[in-house]
């Protein structure tokens, strides 16, 4: 098996995405954070003293995603042409899942933009509500789909 992101002499690399046509991609990431239902109603009700928590984890996911690449070290810098961010309560939970979906035109995927993305705008909210739950718990990030470049189309069946 040949791992891309290692040389002929296994020292490490970023891969060479000159020779690859340029295509339209699109990848979606998700995550949840749980919460105790007096952290998730101070969320909603926008209650925290440290502001509106939600809109600060949507700024965050888009910060984060435009940061990837000083963030993970192979991952190219990539000129984004879009951000996504959606938060949906889950008032079961409690909690909140985030989707990010991240898009270009390029010779490279969004896939680890979208994931960190997802991760960076939970960790925010985690940040912005510790104060009234510290056992809060993210959990699930993940890649929901992909979409352009060679491998072709992926979505997330279970």
């Amino acid at each position: 098996m040949n791992l891309t992101h290692l040389d002929e002499k296994d020292r490490p690399k970023m891969v060479d995405v000159s020779e690859k046509a340029l295509t339209t991609r699109v990848a979606a990431a998700s995550g949840t954070i749980q919460m105790s239902v007096d952290a998730f109603q101070a969320v909603v009700e926008e209650k925290t003293k440290k502001g509106p928590v939600l809109q600060t984890a949507v700024i965050a996911a888009i910060m984060g995603a435009k940061q990837t690449s000083s963030l993970i070290p192979m991952c190219h810098p990539l000129n984004l042409s879009g951000i996504n961010c959606d938060v949906e309560e889950l008032p079961g939970l409690p909690g909140f899942k985030l989707t990010v979906t991240a898009k270009l035109t390029g010779q490279t995927g969004v896939e680890m933009e979208a994931l960190t993305g997802v991760s960076i705008g939970l960790l925010t909210i985690y940040d912005m509500v510790k104060a009234i739950d510290k056992a809060m718990v993210i959990s699930d990030v993940r890649l929901e789909s992909k979409t352009g470049g060679k491998s072709g189309e992926y979505t997330r069946n279970r």
